[in-house]
């Protein structure tokens, strides 16, 4: 019988996910005693992280690269189909009990898996590092309004002050962050009714550009899967690990999906629209704003900076998850005031730089590389087991079935190498340009190359070892019921 070794440095931990209460609990296991609550809270906590002020910045965006408005609404439909890998990756948690880079431990090995987990932390603090810069935008704006001038001074106060805010959620953890986000969806969504209603009545849809070629509109593709569900599916089983393990699958994966989908669609649609009325932005807190009337600014401004507090917890909580997954030895509190600390750096390094979009178009461009071949490694070592997993050793430091060569699965490691080597040949991006992009007038397929040739790869490598692995498991499994006493014998 396997024992488990220490996830973190919280050993024993008691049961501490209560509202408004720090949660002790990172990746280690959750007893099935702690597991509780619906999958229908998943819709209400992804709702909530997604009604914020990036969609319409995305939507925004796909407008200015030259589309007209009708393949904007294509775009945006087909892009955000991503959203349905959320819902997959949300499976593994109810059944696992653990986080989603420790159970991808199972597909490239314990020590396989830090490498991966170091770029989802990159990601994540990117992307936190984005949403603090642009509350400190929104501030400052928000500010301005009372007549207040914007300073160096002003700026670096303004980002301890969100720093210190922002920690909160993040730091109090699971059942705060979900019960938090469900009510801030039911806030969230007559204000966004609102704000469509005021730009529709002034939207010059017929002024938008009258389209561009099929070139163009996989860049915009590429843009709204990269801005969306794919960067959210390596956070998904971060909150479905205290369900119970007989959640059924099919609720978990559409309330997880759906509950992204809705707001990203709708909110970029409103974008697209907005980018009828303002012609170009520098980012959405200058830029977006001056397509609604003087009234709304101060609401607006409030709004954007509450949104950007609900995303950025998400990534947070995740960030933190992921920096145990590499193997610092921190509980999950403090390795979310690390990640909050260099956030907070990087966010202060943005402010001073004049061209939002441009920076934030560069990073999105470039996390589909190694997202979408992981997305599709994770996914296939799933199908592959069926969803079987050995919770105990996925968190073992050494040894146990996922440790193979040294901690390392070799067809994991070849298949996302592969993966990220295939994307990188079919990407359209300021900051790098594929030789397939370059020859087909700077189309961009690099998110299906990554998932076909990364997937692919990784189902011919690994097929065969992974379902001895299962067996393995069914059959330890098998012997461990006919040992357990029975009543009467």
């Amino acid at each position: 019988m396997r024992t488990q070794a220490p996830a973190t440095t919280a050993d024993a931990v008691a049961s501490d996910n209560e509202l408004f209460k720090i949660e002790q609990r990172g990746i280690d296991l959750i007893p099935l005693e702690e597991r509780r609550g619906r999958a229908a809270d998943l819709f209400w906590m992804w709702m909530g992280s997604n009604l914020n002020v990036f969609y319409p910045v995305n939507g925004a965006l796909v407008i200015y690269l030259g589309l007209s408005f009708s393949q904007g609404i294509l775009v945006i439909l087909l892009g955000n189909l991503i959203f349905f890998a959320v819902g997959l990756t949300s499976l593994q948690g109810p059944k696992t009990g653990t986080s989603t880079f420790a159970i991808n431990r199972a597909a490239y090995g314990p020590n396989g898996g830090r490498g991966l987990s170091l770029f989802n932390w990159v990601t994540c603090v990117g992307f936190e590092a984005s949403g603090m810069a642009l509350i400190v935008l929104a501030g400052l704006a928000l500010l301005g309004e009372v007549g207040v001038h914007p300073s160096a001074w002003l700026k670096i106060l303004l980002l301890v002050v969100s720093m210190t805010l922002q920690s909160f959620l993040p730091v109090l953890g699971h059942r705060t962050i979900l019960t938090a986000q469900r009510y801030l969806a039911y806030a969230l969504i007559p204000l966004f009714a609102v704000m469509a209603v005021v730009v529709a009545g002034k939207a010059h849809l017929s002024s938008i550009h009258h389209g561009t070629g099929w070139a163009m509109i996989m860049v915009a593709v590429a843009l709204v899967i990269s801005a969306g569900g794919l960067s959210w599916a390596n956070t998904g089983s971060d909150y479905s690990r205290y369900l119970p393990p007989d959640a059924p699958p099919a609720r978990v994966f559409l309330w997880s999906s759906l509950g992204g989908l809705l707001p990203a669609v709708l909110l970029e649609i409103l974008g697209a629209a907005i980018a009828s009325i303002v012609s170009t932005a520098s980012d959405p807190i200058s830029g977006l704003p001056k397509a609604l009337p003087g009234w709304i600014l101060a609401p607006y401004l409030i709004v954007a900076i509450v949104t950007l507090f609900a995303v950025n917890t998400i990534d947070l909580y995740s960030s933190g998850l992921t920096l145990q997954a590499i193997g610092l030895p921190l509980r999950r509190w403090q390795c979310v005031v690390v990640d909050m600390v260099i956030a907070t750096v990087v966010a202060g390094v943005t402010i001073f730089n004049s061209d939002f979009n441009r920076l934030y178009s560069d990073f999105l461009g470039l996390l589909i590389v190694w997202l979408s071949p992981w997305l599709a490694i994770y996914a296939a070592d799933w199908a592959i087991r069926r969803g079987r997993y050995e919770p105990a050793d996925l968190l073992r430091a050494r040894g146990g079935i996922y440790w193979r060569n040294g901690g390392f699965h070799i067809p994991g490691i070849v298949a996302q190498v592969v993966g990220m080597v295939a994307s990188c040949m079919w990407i359209d991006s300021s900051a790098f340009v594929g030789p397939l992009s370059s020859r087909t007038s700077g189309s961009d397929f690099s998110f299906f190359m990554g998932i076909a040739f990364g997937g692919l790869t990784y189902l011919l490598l690994a097929r065969r070892s992974v379902r001895r692995e299962v067996v393995g498991i069914t059959n330890t499994a098998r012997q461990a019921v006919i040992a357990e006493p029975r009543i009467g014998a």
